[in-house]
C-alpha cells in the first residue's frame, strides 16, 4: 500500500470516529462538518480507486 492510500484510509477512519463522537455528543453542526469531510474523502477515494470499509451515513 502506498503512502497516499494509507493516509487516505487513515483520514477516513479518523473522520468516521469524529462523526460518531459528534453524533453521540448531540453536536449537529460538528456532525454536518464531519459528514461533509467524510463525503469528500469517499469521493477522493473513489476517484483514485481506493477501496475502504464501512460507510458512515
Amino acid at each position: 500500500m502506498d503512502a497516499f492510500t494509507a493516509g487516505l484510509l487513515q483520514r477516513i477512519k479518523a473522520t468516521e470516529t469524529d462523526l460518531t463522537q459528534a453524533r453521540e455528543d448531540g453536536d449537529d453542526f460538528l456532525a454536518e462538518v464531519e459528514q461533509a469531510e467524510l463525503d469528500d474523502l469517499h469521493r477522493l477515494a473513489a476517484e483514485h480507486g481506493v477501496k475502504f470499509g464501512a460507510v458512515s451515513a
